[in-house]
C-alpha cells in the first residue's frame, strides 16, 4: 500500500475560550442568592484537590486484567481515590496499551524517556498506576505472583475462567498466603453457569447478550436496527459494579471478619441492573420493550430531534412543561402551536403516546426547530423553564462553560506525556476527594522500584527476570 499523508489541522490550546470567573458565572445574582452555590465551591473546588487528603492510600491493588476495559475502569476507580494501584502487564503489554483508532499510530502518544508510544484509550485508564511487567505462562512468574500477593490488599484478573487457579495462584491458594486478600475476577459473563465465559467474549457480545442492544436503536419501522454502545459502555458499568464491590468487601474485612473474599462482577449482568423497568414489565404480561430511538415510551415530549445546527433535546415530563413549549413555539411560529393545541387528543401525556401522535408532536417541533440553532433553542425554551439542549460535539464538550467552571474537564502536564486533555473524576469530595497525579506509565516502567520494594528483588535480578523472560 502506498503511503499516506494526513491532513494537518490547527488546533487551539486548551482552554481555547478562558474559563469563567466566580464573578462571571454569578453576575446578577443577589448576594443571598450565591451564597449557597459558593459555600458549595468552597468545599468540592477540583483545583484544591491536592490540598486535601487522599482517601485509599491504606489500600495496595494489583491489575492483573489485560485485553478488556472492565478492570483498567475498575482500579481506575479505586486510584482515583488514593490506593496505590500496580497495573501489571504481560512482557509485551496489554493489548489495550497498543490500540489506536484506524490503526494510526499518529493518534497514539510517546513519553518523553522511552519515545514509547500508548493508545489514549488505555492511557486515559493508566491514570496513577505504577506499571510492571510479568509472565504468568511461566512457573517462575506465577511463583513471583504468590509472593506480590502477600503484599496486596485487593487482586484484580480476567483470565479465562478456572486460570489462574490451574496455575495454582487462584483465590482458593491465594486466600492461604493472604487470607486479607479482596480477590475480584471480572469479566462479561462470569465464571460459572451455563454460558460462562469464553475465549473472544468481550464487552460488545456483553451489551448483545443482555437486552440492551436491542433496546438501543431506531425501530424496524424507521428503517433502523439494534445499536451497540459506541463507548465500552457494559465494561465500564461493570467496572464500576466491581469498583463498588471491592470497597464493601474492603470495609467488612476491616469492621467485621478481618477477612478478604471473593467478588465476581461483570459487564452483562451489570446491564442488567440497570435495564430498570424493562424486567417488570415483561413480568406483567410478557412485553418487550421495543426500540423507540430518540422518542421515549412514557413521556410526550421528551425527544432529540434535528434543528438548524446540529440535534436538539428538548425534556417536557408533565402537562404543565407542554403548553410551554407551544408557548415558545408560537412566539415566531403561531400555526404550528395552534396545529398542536386544537388538537383535543394531544392535551395530556398520557393521550399523546400512542406512535402516531408522537410523530405528529415530533413533526411539528422538528418544523419549528429547523429554523433554530441549538443555543437559540435553547435560550428560548429556557426563558420558559423548559429542560433543553444541543446534543454537542465532544469540541464544544471540551469548551462548555459548566464542565471546565466545574473541572470536569482539564489538563494535566505529565512528566513524561507532556499536556494531556482529559476527563477527571466525578467523584467529588469535600475532605478526601479524588484527583489525577500522573496520567499513565511507559510499559514496566516501575519494574526495578515495585520488585525492590516489595520482594527486596535488586537491578541485577530484575534484569535476570528480564533475560529469562519473566517480565
Amino acid at each position: 500500500m502506498a503511503d499516506r499523508t494526513f491532513p494537518k489541522h490547527k488546533v487551539l490550546p486548551w482552554p481555547a475560550v478562558p474559563i469563567p470567573t466566580p464573578d462571571e458565572v454569578y453576575a446578577g445574582l443577589t448576594d443571598q442568592a450565591k451564597e449557597y452555590p459558593l459555600s458549595l465551591e468552597k468545599q468540592l473546588r477540583q483545583s484544591e484537590n491536592f490540598k486535601k487528603p487522599e482517601n485509599l492510600t491504606t489500600v495496595r491493588v494489583l491489575d492483573l486484567s489485560k485485553g478488556m476495559i472492565i478492570g483498567n475502569w475498575c482500579s481506575s476507580m479505586l486510584s482515583e481515590l488514593g490506593s496505590d494501584t500496580i497495573k501489571c502487564e504481560p512482557p509485551d503489554g496489554d493489548p489495550l496499551r497498543w490500540q489506536t483508532p484506524f490503526g494510526r499510530k499518529e493518534y497514539m502518544i510517546k513519553d518523553a524517556e522511552t519515545g514509547e508510544p500508548i493508545g489514549l484509550h488505555f492511557l486515559h485508564e493508566m491514570r496513577n498506576k505504577q506499571s510492571i511487567t510479568l509472565n504468568l505462562e511461566k512457573p517462575e512468574g506465577r511463583e513471583l505472583l504468590k509472593k506480590l500477593a502477600v503484599h496486596v490488599d485487593v487482586l484484580i484478573e480476567n483470565y479465562a475462567p478456572g486460570q489462574f487457579d490451574a496455575w495454582g495462584i487462584g483465590y482458593r491458594q491465594l486466600k492461604e498466603i493472604n487470607p486479607r486478600l479482596v480477590y475480584a475476577w471480572v469479566g462479561q459473563k462470569g465464571q460459572w453457569g451455563p454460558s460462562k465465559d469464553k475465549p473472544g467474549n468481550l464487552d460488545p457480545t456483553a451489551q448483545a447478550s443482555c437486552g440492551f442492544v436491542h433496546g438501543t436503536g431506531l425501530p424496524k419501522e424507521f428503517g433502523g436496527r439494534p445499536t451497540r454502545s459506541a463507548m465500552w459502555m457494559a465494561d465500564q458499568v461493570g467496572g464500576t459494579s466491581a469498583a463498588i464491590g471491592i470497597l464493601a468487601a474492603l470495609l467488612y474485612r476491616d469492621k467485621v471478619s478481618g477477612k478478604g473474599q471473593f467478588i465476581e462482577a461483570t459487564a452483562a449482568e451489570a446491564i442488567i441492573r440497570i435495564l430498570d423497568y424493562n424486567w417488570g414489565w415483561y413480568g406483567f404480561d410478557g412485553s418487550i420493550r421495543p426500540r423507540y430511538g430518540n422518542w421515549d415510551l412514557a413521556i410526550n415530549i421528551y425527544a432529540v430531534n434535528p434543528c438548524k445546527d446540529g440535534y436538539f433535546m428538548v425534556g417536557g415530563g408533565h402537562d404543565r412543561l407542554w403548553y410551554r413549549i407551544w408557548r415558545t413555539v408560537g412566539q415566531t411560529r403561531p400555526d404550528l402551536e395552534d396545529e398542536i393545541l386544537d388538537d383535543k387528543a394531544l392535551r395530556v401525556v398520557t393521550a399523546r403516546l400512542p406512535h402516531l401522535r408522537q410523530v405528529k408532536t415530533y413533526t411539528v417541533l422538528a418544523d419549528w426547530q429547523k429554523d433554530h440553532s441549538r443555543a437559540d433553542a435553547m435560550h428560548q425554551l429556557l426563558a420558559q423553564q423548559v429542560a433543553s439542549g444541543g446534543v454537542n460535539y465532544i469540541d464544544e464538550v471540551a469548551e462548555d462553560p459548566h464542565f471546565k467552571y466545574r473541572g470536569h474537564v482539564d489538563e494535566i502536564d505529565d512528566r513524561l506525556y507532556g499536556k494531556v486533555l482529559y476527563g477527571t473524576s466525578p467523584l467529588l469530595e469535600d475532605k478526601a476527594p479524588a484527583r489525577l497525579k500522573w496520567i499513565g506509565r511507559p510499559l514496566g516502567y516501575d519494574n526495578e522500584e515495585i520488585y525492590l520494594k516489595l520482594l527486596g528483588l535488586g537491578p541485577a535480578e530484575v534484569a535476570g527476570l528480564k533475560k529469562r523472560g519473566v517480565v
